[in-house]
Order: structure tokens, then C-alpha cells, then sequence
């Protein structure tokens, strides 16, 4: 009996942290949705309150030369410099280039890994992005050989 009271608590608990963390990623699509529509790199930075990003080599890009499949991407970025507070990974010929947005507080290291579509061959950017607007950013050409967009 004891033992059954425990499992629906431990149900109840991580059904009403599920329901929190949708809640969350929904407010979360919804304050970066225009980033998220935007038709250019540019653009989407623009929206993020971020300037025209300089590149650095305080930004490190890992990603391959060559995705022999678009649809599944790996990427990584990292930035080690203090005052970091998103990192943003941009796919400059996607039809929306925004891929993703990880805001970064003082608790968490800037680096962060992801899969992302891509439907041919681009140039694709990780921003670091600071409290001041300022923007570093690190870009790499990846060579798709199967389109991952529709392609």
C-alpha cells in the first residue's frame, strides 16, 4: 500500500513538471517566434536584440564538413567568454535560418550541442550573443549531399 501511494506521487510529480516544462516551451516559441519566421540570418538577429555579429575565434563551431544526410545535423558551439547570455545557431540558406536560441544565465557554461535540418549546402553560424547587444559569432560551410528540407 505504502509502496503504491509512493508511485502515484512520483506520477503526479513528474506529470506536473511535464506540464510546466510544455507550458514554459510554448511561452518560450511564442516571445521568439518573429526570430524564428524571419527570412535571414540577419534578420532573425535583429529580432533578438543582437547587432551584426563579428567573427572570433572566442566562438568555436563544431560541426562536419560534409552531412551526407541534411535532415539530422550535428552541431556544437561554445563560447568561454564571461558575460555570454544566449548562444544562437543560424543555417544561413534554410528558409527560416533561425535553428535555435539557448539563453545562458552566470549558473551554466556557454556550450551547447543540437541536430538541425538543412535543405543544401550553407554557411551556418553560432552567435554568442551579450547583455549589451554585442555579437560574436563563428561560421563554418557544410556541404549537404542528401537534402534535409524537403530535398
Amino acid at each position: 500500500m505504502n509502496h503504491r501511494r509512493e508511485i502515484l506521487q512520483w506520477g503526479l510529480a513528474s506529470g506536473g513538471a511535464l506540464a510546466l516544462e510544455a507550458m514554459s516551451a510554448s511561452e518560450a516559441f511564442a516571445y521568439e517566434r518573429s526570430a524564428f519566421e524571419a527570412k535571414t540570418w540577419s534578420d532573425a538577429l535583429k529580432v533578438l536584440g543582437a547587432s551584426l555579429p563579428t567573427e572570433s575565434k572566442d566562438v568555436q563551431l563544431n560541426a562536419p564538413d560534409i552531412a551526407e544526410n541534411g535532415a539530422v545535423v550535428p552541431l556544437s558551439a561554445s563560447c568561454a567568454l564571461p558575460g555570454v547570455k544566449r548562444i544562437v545557431f543560424l543555417v544561413e540558406k534554410n528558409p527560416t535560418p533561425l535553428c535555435s536560441v539557448f539563453n545562458v544565465s552566470e549558473d551554466i557554461l556557454a556550450n551547447f550541442s543540437m541536430r538541425t535540418k538543412m535543405g543544401q549546402t550553407s554557411n551556418v553560424y553560432a552567435v554568442a550573443v551579450f547583455a549589451d547587444g554585442r555579437a560574436l559569432m563563428a561560421k563554418k560551410e557544410i556541404k549537404v549531399t542528401l537534402g534535409g528540407c524537403g530535398g
